[in-house]
């Protein structure tokens, strides 16, 4: 071993450079899932459902994946400029023996809230969900819809 770090020379104990690559990487993947054990495990229920908003002229749109809850298991509330989705994920449990080889999927109540950038109109909201996917309509409020101005010319 002294000969080999000295002169660089393999001696017989050498190890290819690949090897050692590998046990880097090994020992990479262990601290990876030693830190996101404890990082995202609990903040990955927290960030059910997982949404996208968008706007266009007259609405806003929020589009949450909720695979396998059904409409009238939801609660959804809007006030002023903020939509609320609140809910409970339920799983089927697995057998008392079973062996977990991978748990991601996690159950219990979730809430969302999301603020949007101006007022809606509570009144005329809307909201379907097809194939576990929650599509919410908010139409804008008159103040907060563009305003075409015309310029009078002298």
């Amino acid at each position: 071993m002294l000969l080999k770090k000295l002169s660089g020379w393999p001696g017989l104990d050498w190890e290819s450079p690949f090897e050692e690559l590998e046990r880097m990487r090994r020992q990479m993947d262990m601290l990876a899932d030693r830190l996101t054990r404890g990082i995202f495990r609990e903040p990955f229920a927290g960030v059910f459902p997982l949404m996208n908003v968008t706007e266009d002229r007259d609405n806003y749109y929020v589009r949450a994946e909720l695979p396998g809850i059904k409409a009238d298991e939801l609660d959804i509330s809007v006030t002023g400029d903020s939509l609320s989705i609140s809910g409970e994920r339920r799983i089927v449990a697995e057998n008392e023996n079973a062996k977990y080889h991978r748990k991601e999927r996690e159950a219990g109540k979730f809430s969302r809230i999301v603020n949007l950038p101006a007022q809606v109109n509570t009144e005329k909201v809307e909201a379907s969900c097809v194939n576990g996917v929650l599509t919410v309509v908010l139409p804008k409020a008159e103040a907060a819809r563009p305003k075409q101005i015309t310029i009078k010319a002298s």
